[in-house]
């Protein structure tokens, strides 16, 4: 029998024994107690063993899976060796970071490219505004020169 459930009927036996009054003092069924204490002793050697047999499978599962482990350990180390060897590997990955290498100038050469343009479009839209801005100004500058141009010849206003 579980010996948690044998736990449970003891605390149960003690829940459902009466009080003595004046004190915390229970009256058990003492033939229920002892029989309850006897399973107990019959259960805790079964509990004992299946904790032992729990025991003893964990560290055989645990012994397999570290000498497995060590096996899959060797296999990559060979592996690796095996790889590090091969030249074919290397050369493979220098062709491969040669093309990534001339992708990425042939890329920075599109930026730059892009940037140049985009500068220029800039600049010549600004060199648009500024000759506007630069057109208007002037026409604000003749028109004020024929106004004090046609003041200083219109005998009719008075000299200030």
């Amino acid at each position: 029998m579980d010996i948690l459930h044998l736990v449970d009927r003891l605390e149960e036996l003690v829940n459902q024994s009466r009080l003595i009054p004046f004190s915390k003092n229970v009256m058990i069924n003492e033939d229920r107690l002892i029989d309850i204490i006897d399973q107990m002793r019959v259960s805790v050697p079964d509990e004992t063993k299946k904790a032992q047999k729990v025991l003893a499978d964990r560290d055989r599962l645990l012994a397999q899976a570290t000498e497995e482990a060590e096996r899959y350990k060797e296999i990559a180390r060979r592996e690796r060796d095996m790889m590090v060897d091969q030249e074919q590997i290397v050369q493979h990955a220098r062709i491969r970071a040669e093309q990534i290498a001339e992708t990425a100038r042939r890329e920075a050469a599109g930026i730059v490219g892009e940037s140049d343009e985009y500068a220029t479009q800039t600049l010549a839209t600004m060199e648009t505004e500024i000759m506007r801005v630069l057109q208007q100004v002037r026409n604000g500058i003749l028109l004020l020169r024929t106004q004090r141009g046609n003041r200083d010849n219109d005998p009719e206003e008075p000299d200030a």
